[in-house]
């Protein structure tokens, strides 16, 4: 099997946290380079990473010819452009979510894919992991009945006006970075896109991002809503309820891979009877390195991709529409 030689799009903490360490655990994947606008930096992380290469700026990644793809964290008003550049530089992408800051954007990524004939996908590591792969066949196995609602909530607390995810010019706020996850799986359980949705949302006085956004949306056969947040105490939590029962995902998308994920199956018990649920409990993994795998299938033609760049502008279109919904305060269509 042909190993794919990986250069990584700017040193980001989440690219090096996590993104490095999965790669190198990757079969037939070399991270063979990193670049930074910072060639000291860059050159600290090859030597953590033990990299052949460290380039000063983007553009010399781009022109080595030694590298197949590119892996694009930058921050999220970034991802579009170099995503391009790359593309147009004869590498593969698979770039960070969100890919863009709306559908608009989103699209026209389709023409450099078709043009170049090169894979660009946006790294949505959650449905790769096994745990949401059993959830969606454990629903269409008709374990709970008939699935009817999702809940979801995540959030995390970040007071730093510095930090690109609270700077409005660089795709900051809650719903591109950590509400994208609930939506993401609501859409992937129920196997539909969302008809129309509503948003409250609540935007820092100062940083003019949204801090805290509540959604509902309508699919064709249930109801949604979840919960984001960047100002409040961390939790994640996600919840399928079907007519005869429900399933329970304690840690759906930020999953350790040093601890066990569990799915808890509860039956259709009354109100007032215990609570006994079935527990399935997966093996550990580095979710990671299975969405590494998959796009390498995808660029060696083994295998359609995971994630084309028509799912990315379906999940921006309903993004799109709760912003709008935030902003008027009545339903949006989420359109087509």
């Amino acid at each position: 099997m042909t190993t794919l030689n990986w250069g990584v799009l700017g040193a980001s903490f989440f690219a090096i946290e996590h993104m490095i360490p999965a790669l190198q655990q990757t079969a037939c994947v070399r991270v063979h380079g990193i670049a930074s606008r910072e060639l000291a930096k860059a050159e600290a992380v090859a030597e953590q990473f033990g990299l052949s290469q460290a380039y000063g700026d983007y553009e010399s990644m781009l022109a080595d010819p030694a590298i197949d793809v590119v892996y694009n964290p930058l921050p999220n008003h970034l991802h579009v452009p170099w995503t391009a550049k790359a593309a147009r530089a004869g590498k593969h992408v698979l770039c960070e979510k969100p890919i863009a800051l709306d559908a608009a954007e989103a699209a026209t990524l389709i023409p450099v894919r078709d043009e170049t004939g090169l894979q660009i996908q946006e790294a949505y590591v959650v449905i790769h992991h096994p745990q949401w792969q059993r959830v969606r066949a454990l629903v269409r196995e008709g374990r709970i009945g008939r699935l009817r609602a999702i809940q979801g909530w995540f959030s995390y607390h970040l007071h730093d006006p510095d930090n690109i995810r609270n700077k409005r010019e660089m795709g900051g706020g809650g719903l591109l970075d950590i509400g994208v996850y609930p939506l993401l799986t609501g859409r992937y359980v129920f196997g539909a896109e969302p008809i129309r949705v509503f948003a409250a949302i609540e935007r820092h006085p100062e940083w003019d991002v949204d801090v805290l956004a509540s959604a509902v949306l309508q699919f064709p056969d249930g109801i949604q809503n979840f919960t984001c947040a960047t100002l409040l105490a961390g939790h994640q939590h996600m919840v399928i309820h079907g007519d005869e029962g429900r399933i329970e995902v304690p840690d759906p998308f930020a999953q350790s891979p040093s601890r066990e994920a569990r799915i808890k199956v509860y039956g259709s018990g009354a109100i007032w009877e215990p609570d006994d649920p079935e527990v399935e409990t997966l093996a550990k993994v580095n979710q990671y390195v299975p969405q590494a795998e998959a796009f390498c299938a995808a660029v060696r033609g083994e295998a359609p991709p995971a994630f084309p760049l028509e799912e990315s502008v379906k999940m921006m279109r309903v993004l799109d529409a709760l912003a709008r919904s935030g902003e008027s305060g009545r339903w949006e269509e989420v359109g087509a």
